[in-house]
Formats: structure tokens, C-alpha cells, sequence
């Protein structure tokens, strides 16, 4: 099973890291957290011009720009073709805005609105782009998996094989077979009802005590290494089980978790920085009417 999700990795490791939950930030949508991976395609000079339209210059930097853009993502359209596209895309954009221009469409106080609120939510991006690079360093992510790691409490988990059956006497005949010295995998593999472990001779792998239906888990943990289990039933049926190892649940490791932890240092900079900025403003709220709304604590 995957540790790559912040579910498996450091919240189900047992400590909930302190997910800031104000409403301020379910307002602004946050920047994604930096790559730290050094780039190994080399760098385009932002200045180089590509395409000229009536004269207007359109740069890679532009190109960059457009990439950006989540209206603009083509996921499975090959680099070249997307740079085509997208330098037509910028082309027809010179063009509409200048004839916009020229019909007088940013004259209206309609249109200031829009670009005053397209630059604020710009800015912000930017920022909150840079603030989450700036946390998120290695020495940060090392210290943060560091700390959740110490804080896991041990779990034990087991890993099982089982046959699984439609009733009792079956299960009785099996456990008889494979106590008996037949092997349980071959065995597993003849007469187990579940399709998704019949094929790896009734093998389940490692698991902890919750994932699995009570009796079934119950009658499993109980079993030391090599034991069968009686007859065990559950809503899916009569199970005969043997267990192959115990341990106690190994952590993820730094590298498995490593994406996750970058993405939650990103984000609680973030975070941070919206709550500081609440803190120190002065935000007042009206009714419909014009009056005050009585303020609560952001």
C-alpha cells in the first residue's frame, strides 16, 4: 500500500500536523508548493523574442507566462505542438487587445474593477508563491518528518494469508487439510472464494488491526507467527487463517513522504502570512444598509 498521501504519510502516521483552518485562506487559492529538485532543462532567456505582432514583441517570457495559465494546461499535447499553440494563442491576444483598445473598452468602470482585482489576485499569487518557497527548504522538510516520526505511536500489524469460504463445514474441511500439512497457498489457490487474494495463495500482506472486519481481525492478532487459525466467521463468509510475520508498523520514509511534507511546509507559510496580515488590518464589514457588522474573531 502507498504512503504518498497526506492521509497515509504524516496525518495517519498519528499526528495530526495543525492544519490552519481559517476561512481566510479558503479564500485565496493557494500557490503550489516549490520543487526543490535542481532544473535540468536549461534556462531560457525571458528577453528572446519569438514572434512579432504589428511590431509588438511576444518573449519566452511570455511563453512562460501563458504556460501558466490554468485556462491554457494540455496535459497530453506534445512540448512543441503546446508552444505552437500557445504562441498563436498570444498572437490573437495582442491583436483582440489592441482592437479592445481601440473600441475604448477599457474605458468603463466595469472594466477598471476587473483589472484592479486581476492585479491584486496576481500579486497575491506572486507572493504567496514566494513565501512558500522560502519555507520550504530541506533543513525545514528534514526537521518536520524528523518530529512527526518521533511522535508516531508503535502499531503492530500482520501479515496473513486466508481462505475464505461460503460456510462452516467447508471451513472445517479446509482447516483440517492445510493443519494437516497440506500447503495453505496451494490450498488457497484450489478452493478460496476471494478473488483478490486467491491468485497469491490466499496472501492479504501486512495489516494493521483496523483495516480489517472485527471477528476477522480479532481471531488474526491472537495468532503467532505459523499458527492456523479454526474456522473464523464473518459478513463475507468463513475464513481458515494463517499468520506468516508480526512486526511493529515501519514509518514511511523521508523520501516517501518527502513531496508531502514540502507541500505542507508551502501551505502553512502561506496560511501563515493571511492570518498575520488579518491580525494586524483593520477589516470592518457592512449590511446591506451600510452599518457595521458586528466583527468575529478571524
Amino acid at each position: 500500500m502507498s504512503h504518498l498521501t497526506v492521509r497515509k504519510s504524516l496525518l495517519a502516521l498519528g499526528v495530526a500536523l495543525p492544519l490552519m483552518a481559517g476561512a481566510a485562506l479558503a479564500q485565496t487559492p493557494p500557490a503550489s508548493a516549490p520543487a526543490t529538485s535542481p532544473a535540468t532543462v536549461p534556462a531560457v532567456d525571458p528577453a528572446k523574442v519569438v514572434a512579432r505582432v504589428n511590431g509588438v514583441e511576444i518573449t519566452e517570457g511570455d511563453l512562460s507566462i501563458a504556460a501558466e495559465d490554468p485556462a491554457l494546461q494540455m496535459p497530453n499535447v506534445p512540448d512543441e505542438q503546446k508552444r505552437e499553440m500557445l504562441t498563436g494563442y498570444l498572437i490573437d491576444l495582442k491583436l483582440g487587445s489592441k482592437a479592445a483598445e481601440t473600441a475604448k473598452i477599457g474605458s468603463s468602470a466595469d472594466f477598471a474593477r476587473k483589472l484592479a482585482y486581476n492585479r491584486d489576485k496576481t500579486l497575491l499569487d506572486e507572493y504567496l508563491d514566494q513565501t512558500a518557497k522560502k519555507a520550504v527548504t530541506p533543513e525545514a522538510a528534514r526537521k518536520l518528518y524528523d518530529e512527526t516520526v518521533k511522535s508516531i505511536p508503535s502499531e503492530q500489524e500482520v501479515r496473513a494469508r486466508h481462505i475464505l469460504v461460503e460456510n462452516e463445514d467447508e471451513a472445517k474441511k479446509v482447516a483440517g487439510r492445510v493443519k494437516g500439512g497440506e500447503d495453505f497457498a496451494k490450498v488457497a489457490g484450489e478452493v478460496s472464494k476471494d478473488p483478490g487474494s486467491k491468485t497469491d495463495g490466499g496472501d492479504l500482506g501486512f495489516f494493521t488491526k483496523d483495516r480489517m472486519v472485527e471477528p476477522f481481525a480479532e481471531a488474526a492478532f491472537k495468532l503467532e507467527p505459523g499458527q492456523i487459525s479454526d474456522p473464523v466467521k464473518s459478513q463475507f463468509g468463513w475464513h481458515v487463517i494463517k499468520v506468516e510475520e508480526k512486526r511493529t508498523k515501519p514509518a514511511p520514509s523521508y523520501e516517501e513522504t518527502k513531496d508531502q511534507v514540502e507541500a505542507y511546509l508551502g501551505r502553512k507559510a502561506q496560511q501563515d502570512l493571511i492570518m498575520s496580515l488579518r491580525k494586524d488590518a483593520k477589516i470592518e464589514k457592512l449590511d446591506d444598509k451600510g452599518n457595521l457588522v458586528e466583527q468575529k474573531q478571524q
